[in-house]
């Protein structure tokens, strides 16, 4: 049985900050400090930054259910950043972001990712994207491969704050049509 995606609503936040609070972790470098992890979730993937999320009109949050359990999510945010490195990297117009994409372990493999990746870029182009972009860790070559395979390529770089350290992350695009 494939996971059912859906936009995350109210009574998905408790839960969803759950599974962002588990998930993030799992895609930083073994260089990350657990402090460093453990701040950017607190401020960034609590319940009530995802209420913020829900509630700004430029982000899409999926969530993946299974089970009647949330087993991963994903978020959209239009536009491009102002950092100039990914300004060129992410050419085309109107652009949305793949922000955040993380599933659970005990999901891996069974086609969540899958599912919400399909989701996130049905949903791009409702918005009248042209191209979906995202950032990944230049370490996490599973989550490269991922995108690449989902028709992502990398286009340029960029950093990418956590804590005191600066990652270096690849920006990938992926050029939307039809």
């Amino acid at each position: 049985m494939s996971p059912e995606v859906t936009p995350a609503a109210e009574a998905d936040l408790t839960e969803l900050a759950d599974v962002a609070a588990r998930t993030f972790p799992l895609a930083c470098p073994p260089s990350a400090g657990a402090d460093d992890i453990a701040a950017f979730v607190a401020e960034n993937l609590s319940a009530a930054r995802f209420r913020d999320y829900l509630a700004d009109p430029d982000r899409v949050v999926l969530i993946a259910r299974e089970d009647a359990r949330i087993s991963g999510y994903g978020m959209l945010i239009r536009g491009v950043v102002a950092d100039a490195d990914v300004q060129k990297a992410v050419p085309q117009r109107p652009a949305v972001e793949l922000s955040k994409m993380y599933v659970l372990p005990d999901a891996h493999g069974a086609g969540v990712s899958a599912a919400i990746m399909t989701a996130a870029l049905d949903a791009s182009r409702a918005l009248g994207a042209a191209c979906v972009w995202l950032g990944v860790n230049q370490e996490n070559q599973r989550a490269q491969r991922f995108y690449a395979k989902h028709g992502f390529q990398i286009n340029g770089t960029k950093t990418f704050r956590l804590g005191g350290r600066i990652e270096d992350d690849y920006v990938m695009v992926h050029p939307l049509s039809g």
